[in-house]
C-alpha cells in the first residue's frame, strides 16, 4: 500500500475517532449536539444513548485502521493491508448509509449532512482508488 494511501487511511481513522470523541463524550454540548449535528436540545436525552454507542462504533473503526496501519509498515504486510482496506470499505459504505439517509431527510433537513458524508466517504474512498490501481 503507498505512502498517500496509508496519509488517507490515517486521515480517515483520525475523522473516526475525532467522531468518537464527539458522539460519546461531548456530544450533550450544544455546539457538539447542535452544532454539527443538527439535534435539537431536547432531543438530546431521547439519542443519547444511541450516539454513545455509535461513538464507540467509530472507536473500533479508526482504531483498527490505526492497527492495520502499524502492522503494514511493522513486516505484516498482508495483515495490515487486509485490516486497513476491510475498516475503509466499513467507513465507505456507512458514508454511503449515510448519505441515502441525509437525501431522504430523515433525522433533520434534506442535504445539512453532507459535511459529514464527506468526512466519512471520501478519505477511506481514496483508499480504495489507490489500492485498486496500484
Amino acid at each position: 500500500m503507498n505512502v498517500i494511501a496509508q496519509v488517507f487511511a490515517g486521515i480517515a481513522a483520525l475523522v473516526h475517532i475525532v467522531v468518537w470523541v464527539w458522539e460519546s463524550f461531548l456530544f450533550r454540548r450544544p455546539g457538539i449536539h447542535k452544532g454539527i449535528f443538527s439535534v435539537p436540545s431536547e432531543d438530546v436525552p431521547a439519542v443519547m444513548l444511541w450516539s454513545f454507542n455509535v461513538g464507540f462504533y467509530n472507536l473500533f473503526l479508526g482504531s483498527g485502521t490505526v492497527i492495520g496501519l502499524v502492522m503494514l509498515n511493522t513486516g505484516n504486510e498482508s495483515v495490515g493491508r487486509a485490516l486497513v482496506l476491510y475498516t475503509c470499505a466499513f467507513m465507505a459504505l456507512a458514508g454511503i448509509v449515510l448519505l441515502i439517509s441525509d437525501r431522504l431527510g430523515l433525522g433533520r433537513a434534506k442535504g445539512t449532512g453532507l459535511g459529514g458524508v464527506a468526512g466519512q466517504f471520501v478519505p477511506p474512498a481514496v483508499v480504495w482508488t489507490l489500492a485498486m490501481v496500484a
